[in-house]
Parts: structure tokens; sequence; C-alpha cells
């Protein structure tokens, strides 16, 4: 059975999640790479506001390719999330992120912080980047747009299929 979500979550909808519940996935998610964790991380440091509210929202590790004529979109498969491990721990922890997108395992920092704060990590199918943005129904860059793919885009999604790969009890598929 698949789990129909919609952005934002709460900590209950992440803590009921289990790892290898199907799910499909609508709202708003934001994307961001590591460049981006690296500047929203100085800013934290600085006592900057970040130039997006994260608190109960999700992170798609992507950097999406341009959009083709007619679509919001080019193909916008999953990158290795273990590149994120070094900002995520903080990120889930003072932002209130609930949800991260991507492919690959996650380091324990990372699984104890998603612990802690009520946070889940999705993973997207790796190879499928095509068939992902037939779920982007819109794309908009709404932070560090010298970073080009790696800025932060605000996506609106219809549907788009996850699978619980670690919840929030530290469960993981790998």
């Amino acid at each position: 059975m698949k789990k129909v979500l919609h952005t934002p979550f709460s900590e209950s909808d992440i803590r009921a999640l289990k790892a290898g519940d199907r799910v499909v996935l609508s709202g708003t998610v934001y994307t961001g790479r590591d460049a981006a964790h690296k500047r929203l991380c100085a800013m934290l440091d600085n006592g900057e506001t970040l130039p997006v509210d994260l608190a109960g929202q999700a992170i798609y590790f992507v950097g999406p390719c341009p959009a083709p004529p007619g679509r919001p979109i080019g193909s916008a498969g999953p990158t290795t999330s273990g590149r994120m491990d070094a900002y995520s721990p903080r990120i889930i922890r003072q932002c209130g992120l609930r949800a991260m997108i991507g492919k690959g395992d996650r380091g324990e920092g990372v699984k104890e912080a998603m612990k802690e704060a009520g946070c889940v990590y999705f993973a997207a199918t790796g190879g499928a980047g095509a068939l992902i943005a037939n779920s982007i129904i819109e794309a908009e860059v709404v932070a560090f747009d010298d970073l080009g793919p790696e800025a932060i885009y605000k996506l609106e999604l219809k549907e788009l299929p996850l699978v619980v790969a670690i919840d929030a009890e530290g469960n993981s598929l790998y």
C-alpha cells in the first residue's frame, strides 16, 4: 500500500513512516546540493536569516538539467546524498527539516539527528531523472542563482513516487 503525503510535514506524519514504506509525495520541496548546504550553514554561523524556511519541509538532493521548451524543468535525478552528510545534521536540528530525498546511504551523524528531530530520508530512483521530472509541475530558483543547477529551487511536486529508505527511528533499508 502506498502512503499519500503532502508537504509541509508534521513530526507525527514523519514518525508514522517506516523503512520500506512506499509513498507518493506532492507539494512544495526545495532542492539543494553540497554547495547550497555549505552556504546555508555559513548563514547560520553568521546569524543570518535563511532564504527559505525549511521547517516541516523536504530537501531534494538534485542538480536539475535545464528545462526543455514547454516543461518546467529538465531531467531531475537524485544525487548521492553522502556529500551532504557534513551539513545535514545541523540543518535538521536547527531548521526543522523533516525530510530529505536522494540516493545512497547516510552517515551515523545524520541518522542520529534524524532520530532526535523526527526526520526521514526518502530514496528516489537513480537513473530515472527524466521520469522524476514528470512529477515536477513547477520549478523556480529561489536562492543562490549563481550556483546554476546547484541553486536552491522551489519545486511543486505532483505524486512523486519514493521509498522510505531511513525512518525517524533509524531503521534503514541499507
